[in-house]
Parts: structure tokens; sequence; C-alpha cells
């Protein structure tokens, strides 16, 4: 069987949790401030605040920065659920706008056109590890008096005209769920020029809690803390971020075996007809899934695809159903916005079977097996 995904963990990350497991200490303690310093390295100096899944970075970040009931934050209607919820959870209202037909990332122009005297934030998705024009939203977001919260989740170190995603907006959200460039099993951060923010950040994750257990020991009265607002018990514990900082060290060599399985991907399958591979690899592309379009020339569905892979032993997935399509965000959808660059991706997309150590051996029966369902 070829997976679809597979975590690359080390000898060096298990040491690592035995010995913070071996220490008794694994809550709000030094791993913690380890990891948001060092991935602070990778991120241009940004401040960095460790939380316990992308989706709460995403929730807090727009929390911290003050949107709330009654404000509208224009979100794609092609991405994974947590870049709608993360809005709702607030009380604010995702306002689903549709994608470029070309690299399946936020449509600027389409932004535009969704803007409201409610709408206060913008929350585009660097797709697959792809950057959004971060240029032109931020363009757009400056002339409205907009804010701008990425949702980096897939793009661990990826790059739109030499910056790091991430750090175009107020705030940024990684993701370190299993199937991510690194992974923490569940985890995230929150990226921020923002001293203020990231501050509020940190009270919110630890329940509103002014001051940190380091903070209050140093005080002498480890029980004595002021809550100032409702918060949220959104911390990375200490196993978890010792595992994040071995991850960190080789996080640019997985990227760049990532990379070179992308292409290699893309030489192979391009002789198929009706394959179209999504992007190609750029310099700036994080290489955090492999998505081909099976259009109507290749003769068969991208459903019966699927299950001519399975039959074979690969697994393959679909990177995403629409939000549009789900229940609870019917009410969000405006009357006469069709999405229809979303549905039309929906209904041939496929992901491959992409990770770090996947091999040529593995690739090769991939692309023989696509080549020969239609036979």
């Amino acid at each position: 069987m070829i997976p679809a995904a597979k975590p690359l963990v080390g000898d060096e990350e298990r040491a690592a949790v035995d010995r913070v497991l071996r220490s008794g200490m694994m809550a709000q303690g030094p791993e913690v401030a380890a990891f948001e310093e060092e991935f602070s390295k990778y991120v241009g100096g940004r401040k960095c605040v460790a939380v316990n899944s992308g989706t709460s970075g995403l929730h807090m970040a727009l929390v911290a920065a003050g949107i709330k009931s009654g404000d509208e934050v224009i979100v794609p209607s092609f991405t994974f659920a947590a870049t709608a919820n993360s809005v709702a959870l607030t009380g604010a209202t995702p306002v689903f706008v549709d994608i470029d037909p070309k690299t399946f990332n936020i449509d600027p122009a389409a932004i535009e056109a969704a803007i409201t005297p409610r709408t206060k934030g913008i929350q585009p998705v660097h797709l697959y590890g792809l950057p959004a024009q971060m240029d032109v939203i931020n363009e757009i977001a400056c002339k409205h008096n907009i804010l701008v919260f990425e949702d980096a989740a897939q793009a661990h170190l990826a790059t739109f005209n030499g910056q790091y995603v991430g750090s175009f907006g107020i705030a940024g959200t990684f993701s370190f769920y299993p199937t991510k460039n690194i992974t923490t099993i569940e985890g995230g951060m929150v990226i921020t020029n923002s001293k203020k923010l990231a501050e509020h950040i940190r009270v919110l994750r630890n329940h509103g809690i002014a001051k940190s257990l380091s903070q209050r020991y140093n005080h002498g009265k480890p029980w004595d803390y002021e809550i100032t607002e409702p918060g949220y018990n959104y911390r990375l514990d200490e196993v978890r971020s010792s595992l994040g900082l071995n991850q960190l060290k080789s996080l640019t060599q997985l990227n760049q075996r990532r990379r070179k399985a992308f292409q290699y991907y893309s030489d192979e399958l391009k002789s198929i007809i009706g394959i179209t591979p999504l992007t190609q690899s750029d310099s700036g592309h994080a290489c955090h899934l492999y998505i081909i379009r099976v259009k109507k020339e290749f003769g068969l569905s991208r459903d019966k695809l699927f299950k001519k892979l399975l039959m074979r032993g690969i697994r393959t997935s679909v990177h995403y159903k629409p939000l549009s399509k789900f229940s609870t965000y019917r009410k969000y959808i405006r009357v006469g916005n069709k999405l229809e660059n979303s549905e039309s991706a929906y209904s041939e997309i496929l992901s491959l079977p992409f990770y770090p150590q996947i091999s040529k051996r593995e690739q090769d029966l991939v692309v023989k097996c696509i080549r020969e369902s239609n036979l």
C-alpha cells in the first residue's frame, strides 16, 4: 500500500520526546519557549506564539485583533473548514469568495467585489503550499482599511517575492498536523510583527491569565494571578514542542525533497492526456500536496480513477470539498454567488501520494497505474 501521506519522525525526535517525558516538566516549560524562538528564525524574526492547533491560532489571531459579532471576514470557498470555522467562532460572518482557476488560491478580484462596510478582515489561504497573491491582496486591504490574516497552515517556508508567507498581514498561522511539512502531531504557530498582538494571544491561549507560570514563580506566588478576560486552553505542551524543535532542524531539507518529488511527478505525468498538474513547483512553493486535475479528455472520471488506484494499493484523496457545500455554511452564501471555479475544481482534483520520503519507485508505480487505468 502506498499511503497518501506519511509523517517523517526520526530517532532524534524520539529521543527528544523521551527526554521531556523523563523530566517531569510537560507543560508551560522551556521547550515551548525554545520552539517559539527557533521558529522565529525561520520566518524572518517575527514574534511567535505556539498553540495546540492551527485552528486555535487562526481563532485567537482574529479575536486578539478585535474581530467580533457583526463583522465580516472574507475567506476562500475552496479550503479546509478551519479557515471559516475560526471566523464563525468569533461571532463574525465568513464571506465566501471564489478562487483563481489556475492556482486555486483566493481570487483578488473576487475579494474586491465582496467588500461591504462590515468587512473587517481578509483571510487568504496559501493552498497546498503555493503563496497567494499577497501584493494585490494587501493593496486591496490597505485601500479599504481591512486587516489581513494569513492561513499558512500548509506553507512552511513558502515565500512570495522573497518574503516569507505569514508575515504579510497582521498575523499568520501555521499548522503542525501529522500530514504537514513538519509535525508536532497536533499543534500550530502564530506569527506577527506586533508585540501587542503576540502578548494578547499569549494571554488568550492560557485561559486569560495575564502572567505565565514562570513569571508567577519568579514573583514568589505562582497561585496569585489575574484573569484579564475569558480565554481558552489553547496551549502547546512541552512534549510536542520538543518534537517540533527537532523537526525544524530538517525543514529546509524536507522541503527540498518535496520539491524534487513534485518536479518528478510533473515530468512523468506530462505525457498523459487529460491529466493536468495544478501548479508547477517554483522557488517560493512549499510543495505541501501534489494535485492533478482529471479532465474529460482522460476518458475516466476523477471518482473512477480514485477507485482504480485504491484497488491497486494506492491511496489518494481530494483536497477539498468547497465549504459552500456544507450545511452549516449555506446560510453564509450570498445570493448570486455561484463560486463556479470552486465547484469545477472539486469535480476534477485528486491528491496523489506525496511526502518527503516518497521514492521514485513509488512515484513510478503511481504514474504507471494512472496511465493504465483508462485502458
